[in-house]
């Protein structure tokens, strides 16, 4: 699976404002420093071992301050990499590489480290017909980027935001008085061709949304036992329907989750409990 980034037209604003909060008055040291147009090259090295994501978009840091700059990656994308590895060459104006060097280095860190967790999860599962699946528990201003990163590491994206489809949750049910009333409501409105999926805990809420036809059913924080339980009650009546797991997904419980029989496996943690992958550039 390839992993998509969002256009330029999009994506170039996030950047400049990155750059511009970076920036501020002026890069003090480098214009005291007199360099002019110098061109220089530099490396980018990979401190520990991980997976790669983000060279296109810090390439693109790099052209927005100077569109001459040469930006080569020697590795591609979603590759794991050894601790000392060079994954790409720059050449250009020295001003321009040293004004952009963090922004990109911290992008690029950020999005391997979410990459190199995503692919933990996705070999934890990957002899199951299961799908690992992100979250919108993203960094605000980030979330396109992070959930780039995901799929770089395997996953595939769940929501990007509020619109993308109708996700009926634990409040959203007290505030409707129940999950018949809140399909039933949202139905009357909803625009075609968006899909219902319902947030269940119990077998009892499991069976109503199957009585409403739910589009999808989440499985929320249940135990192993009463998972099982729940995706055949859901396979009996419909083997359409899509059946999701979530809540406190870890790595020593994911193959096990998996083995329930569930079509994917949403969670937060490749982005939420994920490091920073470190890399260097070397003059």
């Amino acid at each position: 699976m390839k992993a998509i980034l969002p256009p330029r037209v999009i994506l170039d604003p996030l950047l400049q404002q990155w750059l511009l909060e970076d920036i501020g008055r002026g890069d003090r040291t480098t214009a005291g420093l007199l360099i002019g147009n110098q061109i220089k090259s530099a490396d980018w090295i990979v401190k520990e071992k991980g997976i790669i994501a983000g060279l296109s978009i810090a390439e693109r840091v790099f052209q927005l301050l100077d569109h001459k700059i040469e930006f080569t990656p020697l590795v591609k994308e979603g590759e794991w990499c050894e601790k000392g590895t060079k994954i790409a060459i720059l050449e250009g104006s020295l001003e321009a590489l040293l004004i952009g060097e963090r922004v990109a280095l911290n992008l690029a860190m950020r999005l391997s480290g979410i990459a190199t967790a995503t692919r933990k999860y996705v070999e934890a599962i990957a002899d199951l017909p299961c799908q690992l699946v992100d979250t919108r528990k993203t960094t605000p201003g980030l979330r396109l980027l992070e959930k780039y990163a995901t799929q770089v590491g395997g996953a595939k994206n769940h929501r990007m935001g509020l619109d993308d489809a109708i996700m009926i949750k634990d409040n959203h049910i007290v505030a409707a008085g129940g999950i018949a009333e809140a399909i039933t409501k949202i139905r009357e409105t909803m625009p075609y061709p968006l899909t219902i999926e319902v947030e269940t805990e119990t077998l009892e809420q499991v069976k109503i949304a199957l009585e409403y036809q739910a589009d999808i059913i989440m499985l929320d924080n249940m135990s192993l036992e009463l998972m099982r339980e729940a995706v055949d009650i859901i396979r009996q009546d419909n083997s359409r329907i899509k059946i999701e797991a979530s809540g406190n997904i870890t790595l020593e419980t994911i193959n096990s989750i998996a083995e329930t029989g569930v079509d994917y496996i949403s969670t937060s943690a490749p982005i939420t409990r994920s490091n920073w992958l470190d890399l260097s550039m070397r003059m």
